[in-house]
């Protein structure tokens, strides 16, 4: 990562990321496909969990971003010691944290859905999912990491064919313990969260044979704990942050589903089902803020600053090119996509006015995910998360709020477009005048 072109080495490193996190969004959309297929009850029941799974997964993308930031800076200074160290500890760090957050979450789920707006009658079809994908989370999110300390290595096709495989596990289990094919039971929404777990415990053993045989970067020396701790200290500096950050999005994601479902369940499923494809219509900016984070890294071990500064650039470009472009693709395609996903006529109408007035703001969304990776990767983790706190509670959830107190649900998609369109100019100015001059003075 510290030689040859900026740009073309971004979008090598970028592309088999975009196949592995589309494939990895298929999960969710895979899932909303076939739920759908039983009833706009269970539709609206899986929207309902989205933000909860998001927000204890949070945690493992945040311990993540801390990984591939500091793994791969000991990997530009050539420390391998260093690096076995943190990979280890991280893996055993996010472990610890998931099982003591997934084991709270169990005892209050009637709680945390109530406030989100869930009515009784959807709340047993929610615990339907979510008991049997919390029981089994421990096993999401090992991965996750795992796959953050691989691509910290440069290697940015191991973990896309790791996502790959899990996609395709799920694709195939979802319909057989959805519908009970052959042998299998109908567990209906149950049975795809089942299909979830078993899907990443198949790629959490393929990631760890990789990092540990392949790659040599476990250890099973025991350092005693204050190395442990000082490793974790380490990792948490950019994790803690980057936690918070991630937590964001799933606690707008909340709100924004509880406003929405003061305009109705229709509006609820519409708003369920275009997250899912949203995510996958943003997935080239994801896939270049996964990669900019070890690509940062090494260069600032390297001490090769001018080729942060090209990167930066490139970003900026690649952002409203790809922005653009998922805007216009659906638009025209809005028709097709509610016909998919619902076959009730008012759902069909707020599905294509999300695809018509959302993806306006996916340009300047994408600068906002590009600014925060950077800011991560620099060790600027709490510039990072004050973009983000800045878009939710100064931009996103005012504006959509007013939007849909004066224009119902299309007011509420107006804002999401508007609130991403302001935090992105505002994250690009800051990040130019202020953030990266200071990083590289330091």
């Amino acid at each position: 990562m510290t030689e040859g072109p900026v740009g073309p080495s971004l979008i090598r490193l970028a592309v088999p990321m975009i196949f592995g996190l589309v494939s990895i969004m298929l999960f969710n959309l895979v899932d909303t496909f076939y739920i759908s297929l039983i009833g706009v009850r269970e539709l609206v029941a899986i929207s309902f969990t989205f933000p909860v799974t998001f927000t204890l997964m949070s945690f493992s993308f945040g311990i993540g971003i801390g990984a591939a930031a500091v793994i791969s800076r000991a990997i530009g200074e050539g420390d391998q010691h260093r690096v076995q160290r943190l990979t280890t500890d991280s893996l055993l760090l996010v472990a610890l944290i998931i099982i003591c957050v997934a084991g709270l979450s169990f005892f209050a789920l009637d709680s945390i859905f109530t406030l989100m707006g869930a009515s009784a009658e959807s709340l047993p079809l929610i615990k339907e999912y979510m008991i049997p994908w919390l029981s089994g989370v421990v096993f999401v999110v090992i991965p996750i990491v795992g796959n953050s300390a691989i691509r910290a290595t440069g290697d940015t096709k191991t973990p896309s064919w790791i996502m790959m495989i899990a996609a395709g596990v799920n694709a195939v289990l979802d319909p057989l313990l959805i519908f009970g094919y052959g042998p299998f039971p109908e567990l209906g929404i149950q049975g795809a969260a089942i299909a979830t777990v078993i899907s990443y415990i198949s790629i959490m053993i393929a990631g760890l044979w990789v990092l540990g045989i392949r790659e040599r970067m476990l250890t099973t020396n025991w350092p005693g704990i204050a190395e442990i701790l000082r490793s974790w200290k380490a990792l948490l500096y950019i994790g803690i942050p980057a936690m918070v950050t991630q937590l964001l999005f799933p606690f707008s994601n909340a709100v924004l589903t509880r406003i929405a479902a003061d305009l109705g369940d229709a509006t609820v499923a519409a708003f369920g089902v275009g997250t899912r494809i949203e995510s996958i219509a943003m997935i080239g900016s994801m896939a270049l803020s996964s990669v900019l984070i070890p690509f940062i890294g090494q260069n600032l071990g390297a001490g090769k600053f001018g080729r942060i500064k090209d990167a930066s650039r490139f970003s900026l470009r690649f952002a409203f090119v790809w922005g653009t472009t998922a805007w216009v693709i659906l638009a025209l395609f809005s028709g097709g996509i509610a016909w998919a996903f619902s076959d009730d006529p008012e759902i069909q109408n707020f599905i294509q006015q999300f695809f018509w007035i959302v993806p306006f703001g996916f340009a300047f969304h994408g600068i906002s995910q590009l600014v925060s990776a950077s800011c991560n990767a620099l060790h600027r983790p709490f510039h990072s998360t004050t973009i983000n706190i800045l878009r939710l509670f100064l931009f996103l959830i005012p504006l959509v709020y007013l939007g849909s107190q004066i224009w119902g649900t299309t007011g509420f998609f107006f804002g999401i477009a508007l609130g991403n369109l302001a935090t992105g100019g505002v994250a690009w100015y800051w990040f130019r005048s202020s953030i990266l001059p200071g990083a590289l003075i330091e």
